[in-house]
């Protein structure tokens, strides 16, 4: 006897999406489920698919952010305004990006830390 198990995931790529300045499109995400400050149907911002954003924790990439190439947002940590993150970058824990802020290589921000 099988059981279905109910979907985890906490967000969609929708067919919205935007070319990056390194030729990489990025898919806008859909929330499918209420998840702390995000309601399910609300829109978010952009990744390049679902390796850089994370279905557990609050994470969540807002506005007109860009997450993709090897980066990683998981636990708590939001993305937000026109904030990028890319390359290998990794932002987690209870860390915020925001702005125009740019966060790649190899970078890691992560704890209470806020970059803008």
């Amino acid at each position: 006897m099988t059981t279905k198990t109910k979907s985890t995931k906490k967000y969609k790529l929708t067919n919205e999406t935007v070319v990056t300045f390194s030729g990489r499109t990025l898919h806008r995400i859909k929330a499918l489920r209420d998840f702390g400050a995000v309601r399910a149907g609300e829109l978010g911002g952009f990744v390049e698919s679902e390796k850089n954003l994370s279905h557990e924790g609050l994470c969540w990439v807002y506005e007109n952010a860009w997450v993709f190439g090897n980066s990683r947002v998981s636990g708590d940590a939001w993305v937000y305004g026109n904030a990028q993150v890319y390359g290998n970058a990794q932002v987690y824990e209870n860390a915020w990006v925001s702005g125009d802020a740019r966060v790649y290589g190899n970078s890691r921000v992560y704890g209470d830390a806020w970059v803008s």
